[in-house]
């Protein structure tokens, strides 16, 4: 028998365990970029359960705004993002359309906090996940996802057009650019940790 296979796990093995692991959704309405965001970020090949819209889905799904868009997510992504000091995320996309919004609350189930994308296209979208997290006392901040043919509008424009508590941040991001994704990441973190002390 090798003794190696006895003696534990190797060096590379224990730096590969986290000491702290959170939970984070990535929520919002339908075509935010949800998908987008957690592909942008995973350290690994995320897991997508995307499927090609069909004609079935007309009259159910609102394509408004999103015409172009040809797939949906059907169940959840999921990815992860390790960053120094052994701080380990675990991302879960939730499915946009309101057929699938009965799987929200086993998704959310340990989660320390949200992403909610916005879209300032269709800003009304993003009420159903807001209330779904103020209800919840989940902690969010809000990633107003900043696509190129959206007129542009400042953090306090957004803020009051989705009532939101002047505690929740709001950001402009490009959730294709990974290091925009890490920022929200890293600042809806810190956000639940104030949520917690307070």
């Amino acid at each position: 028998m090798n003794s190696a296979a006895c003696d534990g796990p190797s060096a590379r093995d224990a730096d590969d365990v986290p000491l702290h692991t959170l939970k984070i959704l990535v929520a919002g309405g339908f075509g935010v970029g949800k998908t987008t965001f957690v592909g942008a970020v995973s350290e690994i090949r995320p897991l997508r359960t995307e499927e090609v819209l069909t004609d079935v889905s007309e009259g159910v799904d609102d394509l408004s705004g999103v015409e172009a868009k040809s797939t949906t997510t059907v169940a959840m992504d999921f990815g992860r993002l390790t960053f120094s000091g052994g701080v380990r995320l675990y991302l879960f996309g939730t499915p946009g359309q309101e057929r699938f919004w009965f799987m929200w609350d086993q998704i959310a189930y340990g989660a320390v906090g949200a992403v909610v994308l916005v879209d300032t296209r269709r800003l009304t979208s993003s009420f159903a996940s807001i209330d779904f997290f103020e209800q919840r006392g989940i902690p969010f901040v809000i990633a107003v996802n900043c696509f190129d043919d959206a007129r542009r509008y400042s953090t306090d424009e957004i803020r009051d057009a989705l009532d939101l508590d002047p505690d929740v941040p709001v950001l402009l991001t490009d959730v294709r650019h990974r290091d925009g994704a890490k920022a929200m990441l890293v600042r809806l973190v810190e956000h639940a940790l104030q949520m917690s002390r307070a």
